[in-house]
């Protein structure tokens, strides 16, 4: 390796760790922050480095373990529910779709198309969702409307179609039908894209909050973006309308409650699972990404 060729594996190894560091920075500034005080962040600012380490607001945040506890398993399962059911499903309809000899594959096609460009609203999902299916105030309010994604199902046909005909045919030569084909052949060959989709409604169902705000009545059921959101509101409304109707003393109280120091503290509470769950489905991402957007 000559001298050249050594310096430009440097200035681009370089220019990579100094990329990478820009997307570390954040994520540290929100650890930083949530861990400071709240009356240094108002005076000082955002740091990277506390000037006063406090733990008021995670100490807000868990005043109600058990809360919390409800809050990460209603998360943690229509999550995982959604997710693997979701996937499950929307590859089914897709292999059914990308097959040239399903004769009504080009109509339901279409039919699943209309779907992303028109819908029925708020208010028709809210009625067949509580009036007919009895959804509301359930935990399956959270997955059974969000198992289909009309953009999903044609991102895995198209993945599909780009599959080799004659891995199918030799198996169905050997006997194998269409369910035993879609699972031992197709699904793990199919693993970049499964995982592409499956990352992408792990974090839509994770993040919803939405859902529980609409349909859900029993504090059990919430979700855990729901409950932070919830009681980041009730401070503040606190902090809003009773600070003129309170003594001197418990004024002051009331405003070292922490709220800006509370928003980074619900982010990290909130995000650390899936920080942990991303580097599994990394190495399958970008394949999932563009190879399901080869063949139109």
């Amino acid at each position: 390796m000559g001298k050249l060729e050594r310096f430009q594996n440097i200035v681009i190894h370089l220019f990579f760790i100094t990329f990478s560091l820009m997307f570390l920075v954040p994520l540290w500034l929100v650890v930083s922050v949530s861990i400071s005080n709240e009356d240094a962040v108002q005076r000082l600012g955002y740091q990277l480095l506390p000037s006063k380490i406090d733990f008021s607001s995670y100490n807000m945040i868990l005043k109600n373990p058990q809360q919390l506890i409800d809050a990460y398993t209603v998360t943690f399962f229509q999550s995982i529910a959604a997710t693997v059911l979701g996937v499950f499903i929307m590859a089914a309809c897709s292999y059914a779709l990308s097959r040239k000899y399903f004769a009504l594959r080009r109509v339901f096609v279409l039919f699943i198309f209309f779907t992303m460009l028109f819908g029925g609203g708020l208010i028709p999902s809210y009625i067949l969702n509580t009036q007919y299916l009895h959804l509301g105030n359930s935990l399956w309010i959270y997955i059974f409307p969000f198992l289909a994604s009309a953009f999903y199902i044609i991102i895995m046909r198209t993945f599909f179609m780009g599959l080799p005909d004659a891995v199918v045919e030799s198996a169905k030569i050997d006997g194998a039908g269409e369910f035993r084909v879609f699972v031992q052949i197709i699904l793990p060959l199919s693993k970049p894209v499964l995982a592409t989709i499956g990352l992408f409604m792990l974090l839509d169902r994770w993040n919803d909050w939405f859902t529980a705000m609409i349909y859900i009545r029993d504090q059990k059921l919430f979700t855990l973006q729901y409950l932070l959101q919830k009681i980041l509101m009730e401070i503040e409304f606190l902090k809003a309308t009773m600070t003129m109707h309170i003594p001197g003393d418990m004024h002051a109280n009331l405003q070292q409650m922490p709220s800006e120091t509370l928003r980074f503290a619900m982010a990290v509470i909130a995000a650390g699972p899936l920080l942990l769950v991303f580097p599994f489905f990394q190495k399958y991402f970008s394949r999932g990404l563009t190879l399901g957007a080869v063949k139109g």
